[in-house]
């Protein structure tokens, strides 16, 4: 079993651990997390970070594993970013989308006269144009969230979703 792991760290990209905050600065802009599990340990090492684990058992591995998962979504964050993209699809009614603040409202769907809300999450840009929706940031976890909130607030209730196949989807994600 591998109670040890590497993750090199790319140039352009600077991180710091203070105690149990790990955090990552890049051209990007910067992320901070608090990584702490017993038993398992964040250290930086020349241009590595290493994610070991004291004793081999289970619950530490585990946790090994998604600490370095963690360490590197940060670390493509600051370096190269998030960018999802979606597709709004209408049959019946045309779906408008606008940005107000850190919503995102969506009109018109299925022919409603109240509008639905999504909510943005953190420093994530969403930006509209034509039937795409562009969704970008640094951080995956809050692009990621923003896209399944939008996605959420456009599912089908009350109709046959094999007849009303209106909504926004997901199509392309990249940064991974």
């Amino acid at each position: 079993m591998e109670t040890k792991r590497t993750i090199e760290i790319p140039e352009g990209v600077n991180i710091s651990i203070n105690n149990i905050t790990v955090s990552i600065s890049g051209p990007l802009g910067q992320l901070q997390r608090e990584l702490w599990y017993p038993g398992v340990t964040i250290k930086i090492s020349d241009s590595q970070v290493i994610v070991e684990a004291k004793e081999p058992r289970k619950e530490q591995l585990a946790m090994v594993g998604t600490f370095e998962s963690h360490l590197k979504n940060m670390i493509t964050g600051v370096a190269r970013g998030f960018e999802y993209k979606m597709k709004i699809v209408y049959s019946h009614f045309p779906i408008q989308l606008k940005t107000e603040g850190s919503h995102v409202m969506i009109g018109n769907f299925l022919g409603e006269k109240k509008s639905r809300k999504a909510s943005i999450r953190g420093n994530t840009k969403v930006a509209i144009k034509g039937d795409q929706v562009i969704i970008n940031g640094i951080n995956k976890e809050d692009v990621g969230q923003t896209v399944a909130n939008i996605q959420q607030a456009t599912k089908i209730r009350r109709f046959d979703p094999r007849v009303f196949q209106d909504g926004v989807y997901l199509v392309e994600r990249s940064g991974r």
